[in-house]
């Protein structure tokens, strides 16, 4: 099969062009091309003439989107129009990667894929902006929502290697009690995305490692498993931790759609073993 990944520099980008060792994959990201550049973007995808395309492309930076909305639409959800377009134009079908973030976090059991979203944020209306482009213009696609991604390199808090760091840095850490997610190891997921695009089966998907906790839960197996368990670590509330970006509270994500057709993934505790342990 013939897959266009964007965004293939990213963490799940990289782990896509792995689990797809049987396909021909090509891709693209920043700096070469702008997803925003609908001409170029355009080009690139119809001249490669893929059945799929895999849009993991995104600016992810919360706390950015929340400072500059008009940036975080223009490339998340213009950006993934023009990705809908070009697939249009070469009758490739297209997978979609969302967030847990489309959802408010007033839910008191994990969301499931027919659940409304209601974004609370920038970067959560963004990405709920692409989904309706997706849905609107296009009849054969996978809307994928992930939570809490991590792989190796990523800077972000959901990424052991960078709550190691600090931990050694700062030696305690404060971490809130009152954000609930689904830790998700890239690696794992591009073995979902590579097995959900062989099924046809379009639709809605959520995808994550099995399980659900709190960031502080999180933090500490992290520091559990580094054998780390000595540095302190302060719980405290999204109140007590301010910044540019509001994150739902409780927005796990529940895997029904995919689990019908016998696509689930490990528990997030064996995953994160398997990631700190094999580095």
């Amino acid at each position: 099969m013939r897959i266009f990944v964007t965004g293939c520099k990213g963490q799940l980008g990289q782990a896509l062009y792995a689990a797809l060792t049987d396909h021909d994959v090509s891709g693209c990201d920043l700096p070469e091309l702008d997803i925003t550049d609908r001409p170029a973007i355009g080009q690139a995808i119809t001249d490669f003439a893929p059945a799929v395309v895999i849009h993991a492309a995104a600016w992810t930076n919360v706390d950015g989107c929340a400072r500059d909305p008009e940036q975080a639409y223009r490339v998340n959800a213009l950006g993934t129009q023009n990705i809908v377009l070009a697939c249009a134009a070469c009758q490739a079908a297209l997978l979609y990667v969302s967030t847990n973030e489309v959802f408010d976090g007033t839910a008191t059991e994990p969301y499931r894929e027919w659940d409304a979203p209601r974004p609370v944020n920038s970067y959560g209306r963004s990405k709920a902006a692409g989904e309706w482009f997706v849905r609107h213009l296009l009849t054969r696609f996978y809307i994928v929502r992930t939570a809490w991604l991590y792989a190796p390199g990523g800077r972000n808090f959901s990424n052991p290697h960078r709550i190691i760091q600090l931990a050694d840095e700062r030696g305690s850490l404060r971490v809130v009690t009152d954000e609930v997610g689904n830790p998700t190891y890239a690696p794992d997921l591009a073995w979902a995305i590579a097995s959900l695009i062989q099924t046809a089966a379009y639709g809605v998907y959520h995808l994550t490692n099995a399980g659900h906790c709190n960031r502080y839960r999180f933090v500490r197996e992290v520091l559990r498993i580094s054998e780390r368990k000595h540095v302190p670590v302060e719980p405290i509330t999204l109140a007590d931790f301010p910044r540019d970006s509001t994150p739902p509270c409780f927005a796990p994500l529940a895997n029904t759609a995919a689990a019908a057709l016998g696509i689930t993934l490990r528990p997030w505790q064996d995953a994160l073993a398997e990631f700190l342990n094999s580095r």
